[in-house]
Formats: C-alpha cells, structure tokens, sequence
C-alpha cells in the first residue's frame, strides 16, 4: 500500500509538465472555437491520440498508479486548458471505468481498444446511465434488457439521456434493469458492440456549458447484443441477483449496483476536473489583478480584491487535498466510511462555481464577455455541481454515510 502524500514523485511531475505543455499549447488556443462551434473537437482529439495522452495505456498508466494521484492530475492539467474540449478527450474514460468495475478481463481485452481506437482513426464511447424520469434515482431506471435464452443475446428498450458521447460512440456500455423488483440492486451493464441494429442517436442537447463535448440521448429499439456482451458474464449476474434477493431490505450494507459502482470510481476525478476549471479561473483572476489599474494601483491593492483571492487559492487547494485523499483511499482498497468520494466531488464542485464567478467579479465588465476566457469557465464549471451526482445528491450520501443509513 502506498503512503499517502502531497508531494508528486519525479515520474509523476514530469507527466504533470507534459499534460500543462499539452494543454496549454493545443487545447487552450482551440477553447473560444470550439465552444462556439458546439462541436466535438476531432482534431484535438487527434493531437491527443498521436501523442499518447487518448490511449489505454496512458490512461491504464494513471488509472493503477499506486498512490492513487495519477488520475486527478491529469484531470486538474486537462481541464486547466478546457473543460468542454478536455471532456470530449476523457469522455471515453467513464465507459472505460465501467467495463474496468465490472467486466472480466476478456471483455476488457477485447471492447477498451474499441473505445480509443488509433492515432489514425480516433473513436470515441458512451456510458449510458441516467434516463429521463432517472437520473439522480437510478432505482428508477425503465431501461430493460430481457435475455433470450434460445439465442444467447439480451435484447434492449429504453431512451438513456445525458450521455456523453452518446449516439457518435463506437461502443456504448448501457446499464439497463434485468430485475424490476430488486430496484438498483437489479441492474446490469451491457457493451453495445459498433453498428448494432436499434441504437440511434435521439435528441443532442445545446447547453450553457462544456459544448465542446458531445452530449445526446440514446435510443435503444429492440436492440440484440450477444450474451457475451454482459459485463461481468450471466453466472456472476445470476449469483449477484440471488444474494440480493436473499438479503432484499437488509439493513446497512452499501448499494452495489453497476452504476453506482462506475461513480464511485469516478467521483473524485470529476472533483479534479472541478479542481482544474477553478485554478485556472483563478490564474487568469490574479494576472488581471496584478496589472490592472484603478486609481493608480493596481487593483490587488485592494482589499476587497485581495482577499477574494486569498479565499479562492485556499478553497482551490483544500479541495485539490479532498482530491487527493480520496483517490488514495480508492486505489489503496480503503473504505469511503464517511463518504470522502463524495466529499472530494461536492467540496470541489461548489469551489469552482464560486471561484469563476469571484473570477468574472475580479474582472468586472471585461469578465462578462467572451474577450476573457473567465466568462466560459464559469459556464462550464456550473456542470460540476449537476453531473455524476448532483451536490444535493452528494450531500444526501455523506449524511446517510455519517448516520449508517443504507443508501438505497
């Protein structure tokens, strides 16, 4: 078990540098566009993937990283340049943790690389989990996947929403109801391999924030994967149904659902995409202040201003450390008894809504234009506290965590 610290080893600092060069050099310039184009940036993607940081392995590298940091770091480096764009280029990731959380290592081998694809031909996937009527209340998931037995496939009905990727994906991983009386214990996750009949793409969202990355619902008509495509295999699913269904109601033990058990793994690392958006916001806060004049100083001279910033950079960091120990905890196998996964989430999510909007304050009118790039940040930090649970969400796990109430 690695030790936990603040201080980044060697390999890890130099890694850090690459992703800043990365994304201050490629990724910042190309935000203002592709905000306003509302499209998914290919070619950045593209540049991502010739240089290694849109692969399996770069991510498979920060992902088992045994002190845990490796992911947010790169996370807080790529979001630092932009969300909207560093969104489309780690995207992929969510529905790669979810084949990681629950698939057998042949389906890992075999649909991961699907996801990515190559520096000559970049393909993109989906997670597909919140649903119209479900989104925070994944109990109330209606997606349905019915297994035919006389064919060894499952067949899939429903519309899932919010999904990143959704609908231009390679691979969709789709978690769908396979029991309706077991609430959230009854679901399972599928792989919908490229080009399978009854996937389509449904409506594609034009949102406030993050527009460079691709966000649709998906449309699932009668559609048939092999049975091979259940993540995890029919024998772990029908042993899993039988003990919840032994132990429906029980009182105490935590959820384990395979939603629920892609979030948990990705909770902090949205906390590091947070962490990104509002260090950069408050880069671009302190600059302005440092050289920004009024009354013949500058405007960090005031009081006012000074301690805005003073606050900012503190809130900044402890939510960087919530970050971090969270994601040592996870990689070191240590239990979220006092749901620090979601701490870390909801802790940075509030930061950077508040610190881009302190940074449109600092800048006054020039931070409510699109001359400064503040004014997208602080659109695209508004997601944080929504997507992957929303605050009030978070807030609800930590207190019934605190208490020992089952989180149902």
């Amino acid at each position: 078990m690695a030790e936990f610290t603040m201080e980044l080893n060697d390999e890890q600092k130099e890694v850090r540098d690459w992703l800043h060069g990365f994304a201050a050099d490629v990724i910042r310039p190309a935000a203002a566009e592709w905000d306003e184009r509302e499209e998914t940036p290919w070619p950045v993607i593209q540049e991502a993937a010739k240089v290694g940081i849109y692969s399996l392995d770069f991510y498979a590298q920060q992902y088992f990283d045994p002190t845990g940091l490796g992911i947010p770091m790169a996370m807080e480096e790529l979001f630092w340049g932009d969300a909207g764009i560093a969104l489309s280029i780690v995207g992929t990731g969510l529905a790669a943790v979810g084949v990681l959380a629950n698939g057998t290592e042949e389906q890992i081998g075999t649909w991961i690389p699907q996801m990515y694809g190559d520096a000559s031909d970049v393909k993109v996937a989906a997670f597909c989990s919140s649903e119209p009527d479900a989104g925070s209340d994944v109990a109330s998931m209606r997606t349905r996947a019915v297994y035919d037995e006389a064919k060894d496939e499952w067949v899939l009905n429903g519309t899932k929403t919010w999904a990143t990727n959704g609908g231009i994906a390679n691979v969709h991983v789709v978690v769908a109801v396979v029991d309706p009386d077991l609430g959230s214990k009854g679901h399972a996750s599928f792989i919908v391999p490229p080009g399978t009949a009854g996937l389509s793409q449904g409506q594609k969202f034009k949102k406030h924030g993050i527009r460079a990355s691709h966000t649709a619902e998906v449309v699932l008509d009668n559609v048939r994967v092999p049975g091979s495509c259940l993540l995890g295999g029919k024998e772990k699913l029908d042993e899993r149904l039988a003990r919840a269904r032994e132990r429906a109601r029980s009182g105490g033990e935590r959820v384990k659902n395979a939603a629920m058990a892609t979030f948990e793994a990705s909770r902090p690392a949205v906390g590091a995409m947070a962490v990104g958006t509002a260090r950069a916001a408050y880069e671009v806060a302190l600059d302005y202040a440092v050289t920004r004049e009024q009354f013949g100083r500058a405007i960090v001279d005031n009081q006012g201003v000074a301690f805005q910033l003073a606050d900012m950079r503190t809130s900044i960091d402890a939510a960087r450390l919530l970050v971090w120990r969270a994601s040592w905890m996870a990689v070191n196998g240590k239990p979220f008894t006092a749901a620090e996964g979601s701490m870390s989430k909801l802790f940075a999510s509030e930061t950077a809504k508040k610190v881009t909007g302190q940074a449109i304050q600092i800048l006054g009118g020039n931070g409510y234009t699109r001359e400064y790039p503040v004014e997208r940040m602080h659109r695209d930090a508004a997601i944080y506290t929504i997507f992957e649970g929303t605050s009030e969400i978070q807030r609800l796990v930590i207190a019934r965590t605190l208490a020992g109430v089952p989180i149902r």
